[in-house]
């Protein structure tokens, strides 16, 4: 299962659905791109700065962040040359009907280079991507 990065915060703070993720998440094979380490990170510190998390909740979850991949709970694939020029492809192929984001491109050019689907997301232009891909998504509706 691929994570994009708002789902992996899920994972790390308390949110709505946080509950909804981790029991669904909960022992099975999780891959992310490296590009999420930094998004989780800033992530993290705008909900310091939003008053949501404390700076001590924000050093825990990354500290949890970085254990998880320690332990290959989640599984960093590298961004390179070849995930940039999928990247780009997939920004072309969604033209004009999804506005994908570089970042969201990223994502979606890492998890089907690792071919590990589902793509767990809740974002709405990731969603309407990887459904134009015909990429199956986590979850359904």
């Amino acid at each position: 299962m691929y994570l994009d990065s708002c789902i992996i915060v899920k994972l790390l703070v308390v949110e709505p659905d946080s509950e909804f993720f981790i029991g669904a998440l909960e022992g099975k094979p999780l891959v992310t791109s490296e590009l999420a380490q930094t998004e989780v990170f800033s992530a993290l510190l705008a909900r310091e700065r939003a008053g949501k998390i404390s700076a001590a909740d924000r050093h825990r979850a990354w500290r949890e962040f970085e254990a998880r991949i320690e332990a290959k709970e989640i599984r960093v694939e590298p961004m390179n040359s070849l995930v940039l020029h999928k990247a780009r492809h997939l920004l072309e192929r969604c033209h004009p009907d999804v506005p994908l984001r570089t970042l969201d491109a990223i994502h979606l050019a890492t998890a089907d280079l690792c071919h590990d689907f589902p793509l767990v997301t809740t974002a709405g232009r990731l969603r309407e991507a990887a459904t134009l891909m015909g990429f199956s998504i986590f979850p359904k509706a």
